[in-house]
């Protein structure tokens, strides 16, 4: 049974005083969820921080809970357009495990449930009468909580209403339960696999994350041709390291899966405990860009505050620091302000 609660918690760890005294808020703190799979790895620090709460969690005030301003962007209930050609579409607010640095607080866990057949229609028709948009992320939640049934039904009508998008199948699962991809499954998405492509895109944090069973569910997304990119979340005690850094690339290239993005950590309320100072992120990036060939290397990007998009943090658009914050021009030139100290 997945862990609910800080009784099943203590079946499996000894928690410390700042995991016991963290308190769910209702405000923008995630309930506890951590997944049968994860439950035996979280006698390793780097994924125990990942998925136990801890109370800095309460205490941290900085940032917001929709830095990204997802809610202004919100074309339809459910489909979000920051970008002229691509929308990102809450598939749900459920995962099979939830991650105390989850960027999207403001929806992730909180009970709405899935798509409705009204929210996937209104989606539909309105990338039916945009053909300007050529991508679309169905993301969340992760989409694999969804039955086969449920999801067959989303694939089929995101795909008859425009086939020549790409979809980018956005999900965790492969870390938290890789036991969901069953043969029912990869035949739900072959059925839909017309038209563009879909490209798997995964969160591998940490070596450890990538199981034989991952490896496995990788394999057979593999054999039907699905391109898989990886997008990792630079986190402080869990990955900030040019070794780890290194190592978990050189295993998702073996793989056959492409290092895509290194995220700074968003200003989320909540997760200061576990973002990186900019500074030494760079730092890491700069050991990792020396050690990597291309093909490994991902690219190191920040997701600017007040919904200003992403761009590299290596580029003209990092302006510098000044005061302890990092100044950045989003890519219509505007500035965007990104604290050195958490």
């Amino acid at each position: 049974m997945p862990l609910m609660n800080f009784d099943d918690l203590e079946k499996c760890i000894t928690l410390d005083e700042e995991e016991k005294e963290w308190r769910e808020d209702g405000g923008h703190t995630l309930p506890i969820l951590v997944s049968d799979h994860l439950t035996p790895l979280l006698t390793n620090a780097a994924i125990r921080r990942q998925f136990v709460p801890s109370v800095k969690e309460n205490h941290d005030t900085l940032g917001n809970l929709d830095p990204q301003m997802e809610k202004e962007y919100s074309v339809t209930p459910r489909l979000v357009r920051r970008y002229k050609n691509r929308a990102a579409f809450l598939v749900t607010d459920s995962c099979f495990a939830y991650c105390r640095h989850c960027f999207r607080r403001r929806f992730a866990g909180t009970m709405v449930g899935p798509a409705t057949e009204d929210d996937i229609n209104k989606a539909c028709s309105f990338l039916s009468s945009h053909d300007e948009i050529r991508e679309v992320l169905l993301t969340g939640g992760d989409m694999f909580t969804l039955s086969d049934s449920s999801l067959d039904y989303l694939l089929g009508k995101f795909k008859e209403a425009r086939p020549d998008i790409i979809y980018r199948l956005c999900s965790r699962a492969l870390t938290s339960n890789p036991d969901r991809f069953t043969p029912q499954l990869f035949k739900v998405i072959e059925k839909n696999s017309y038209g563009a492509p879909f490209y798997l895109m995964t969160q591998f944090n940490h070596p450890l994350e990538v199981t034989d069973k991952a490896k496995a569910a990788i394999n057979e997304f593999i054999k039907l041709g699905i391109p898989i990119m990886n997008q990792t979340v630079l986190l402080r005690g869990v990955n900030d390291s040019v070794q780890v850094e290194t190592e978990l690339s050189d295993l998702l290239l073996s793989l056959r899966i492409k290092p895509y993005y290194l995220f700074q950590g968003d200003l989320v309320q909540g997760t200061a405990h576990l973002r990186v100072p900019l500074s030494k992120g760079m730092e890491i990036f700069k050991g990792m860009r020396e050690t990597l060939s291309g093909l490994g290397l991902p690219q190191y990007t920040i997701d600017l505050p007040q919904g200003g998009g992403k761009v590299p943090v290596d580029s003209k658009s990092n302006q510098g620091m000044k005061d302890g914050v990092w100044t950045f021009l989003t890519p219509e030139g505007e500035e965007r302000h990104y604290p050195e100290d958490n």
